[in-house]
């Protein structure tokens, strides 16, 4: 998919489709500033056109016009963008523009399956400044996404133009396709059947993004993590003929003087282990590495955009599996370091594989660490499948963090770690228990306590939960596909870009 900038008008621009938006109104759908030129090439109809088709305006909703020849394009998209927030020509909210154009984009490839010819697409959306630019241009980009991998007819292509007149256009563009190829790399990722992306290949695919991007990269295999006494990787990874791994990633400007580290969940299947999952509940692990997913596309994204701080990622990669080698419940591991747990469910392992990067990320002398990952059932059960979690050591990074989601078009929301809850991690034989006895009261609390445990000293941290909007399991949305959503990869590039203007 190609991303152009052009200062044409709508009605001149040479495309296949032209897409303007409309507001939600107590008429009925009202064109958005920016659609005057499409108006007058209609004859001043086009408000009467979007009545008489039963256009209400509600976001997402896409009614299609026929120019009849009065534009280049034989087509007019016009997308619902909901209620305005303002009257006249007031801004419009980002994450609105980008679902909007991700919406149009996405309903005008529906269906077409003549991959040989790209569908041109302009978008006469609002993009004014900076912000509305890089909002239309994400949208869009995101909305385009398609996996293809094991389908046998070729993709759909789409070449988009975006419509804006701002001075600083094409840098912001030029961000937007970063993030874009960040986000779809982390959707791919998830969306690959397991079978294809086991921990070796998560290592190799993550070598290929290092030599493009330029990025430092150390694998550890089984016997390395053996021998660095990584306990948690190996005990989650010891059931499965394919070995755990350990890849680290690393960013490193020169004059940068602050470190940002980045640690996510990398269990590319998840059956639970001898704690076995019911059958219906393995359907969607394959998605239980979007944690380690999100650090990798981020990285890239970092390392594209040179953002001038020291990034260090970790991915701790293993497959989860009920073989014969498998961790038992009650075993105990010790984690790098030298921490014990006594493991009582198997099936609780994402954490066991982020302490042992949470502590080996001492070495790396950290300002902020940041971990991500699909931990609990718990997160999707308080906050549902559309918005993650953030707890944290410290509420004004928690906040920061929040603030930061916000920004990059990603729904989180701040969450405790009561101390007194730590109390229930006790174990009768080992430093801590990876999972209590009673774990359905403020699960997603507890994981976060558990992960706590392994920050370095010090150290500002703050822990993501993306178990529910990490994958999408109903029907397309704005730019969100079904399936791999590539959930915090935006925010995980925004937090890097915020220590490196001082905002953290």
């Amino acid at each position: 998919m190609t991303l152009h900038l052009s200062e044409a008008s709508p009605h001149q621009v040479e495309a296949d489709a032209v897409v303007i938006g409309v507001t939600k109104e107590s008429g009925g759908a009202i064109p958005v500033p920016g659609t005057k030129d499409v108006d007058e090439a209609l004859g001043g109809s086009l408000a009467q056109t979007l009545a008489t088709l039963g256009a209400t305006g509600e976001a997402g909703e896409i009614t299609k016009i026929p120019s009849a020849g009065r534009l280049a394009a034989p087509l007019i998209a016009a997308v619902g963008m909901g209620a305005p927030a303002g009257g006249g020509d007031a801004t419009f909210d980002p994450e609105v523009l980008r679902r909007a154009a991700g919406a149009a984009v996405r309903a005008l490839l529906a269906g077409r399956r003549d991959g040989t010819a790209d569908l041109r697409i302009a978008l006469a959306l609002p993009a004014r400044d900076h912000a509305e630019v890089g909002a239309v241009a994400l949208g869009a980009l995101l909305g385009g996404y398609a996996f293809r991998r094991y389908r046998t007819e070729p993709a759909p292509g789409a070449s988009l133009t975006v419509l804006a007149h701002a001075s600083d256009a094409a840098r912001a563009a030029q961000r937007a396709q970063v993030l874009a190829d960040a986000v779809s790399l982390v959707r791919d990722l998830v969306n690959t059947g397991p079978s294809d992306l086991v921990p070796a290949m998560l290592a190799a695919r993550a070598g290929q993004v290092a030599a493009y991007a330029g990025l430092a990269i150390t694998i550890l295999d089984e016997s390395a993590l053996a021998a660095g006494g990584y306990g948690g990787i190996l005990g989650v990874g010891q059931g499965s003929v394919h070995p755990p791994r350990l890849i680290r990633l690393e960013h490193a400007p020169e004059g940068a003087a602050r470190t940002l580290v980045l640690a996510g969940k990398g269990i590319t299947f998840d059956s639970g282990g001898l704690s076995l999952k019911p059958a219906k509940s393995m359907e969607t692990m394959k998605s239980d590495m979007s944690g380690a997913a999100a650090v990798l596309g981020a990285m890239q994204a970092i390392a594209a955009l040179r953002l001038p701080v020291r990034v260090v990622g970790y991915l701790p990669a293993a497959e989860n599996m009920p073989g014969g080698a498998a961790q038992r419940p009650s075993d105990v591991l010790t984690i790098f370091g030298g921490t014990t747990v006594e493991v009582t469910n198997t099936d609780a392992e994402g954490r066991l594989v982020l302490a042992d990067a949470l502590a080996a990320s001492a070495a790396d002398s950290p300002d902020i660490v940041i971990d991500v990952a699909t931990l609990t059932g718990a997160q999707v059960v308080a906050l549902g499948p559309l918005v993650g979690a953030v707890m944290a050591n410290d509420d004004g990074l928690r906040d920061a963090v929040v603030d930061a989601a916000r920004r990059a078009g990603e729904s989180m929301w701040p969450m405790p770690l009561p101390p007194e809850m730590g109390k229930s991690l006790e174990s009768p034989v080992a430093d801590l228990v990876n999972l209590p006895a009673d774990s359905r009261a403020g699960g997603m609390l507890i994981a976060g306590l558990f992960l706590q445990e392994f920050v370095p000293d010090g150290v500002r941290w703050a822990h993501l939960d993306i178990a529910g909007p990490a994958f999408n399991e109903s029907g397309p949305h704005g730019y969100t596909p079904k399936g791999g959503t590539g959930s915090a990869t935006r925010t995980l590039v925004q937090i890097a870009q915020d220590m490196a203007d001082g905002r953290l």
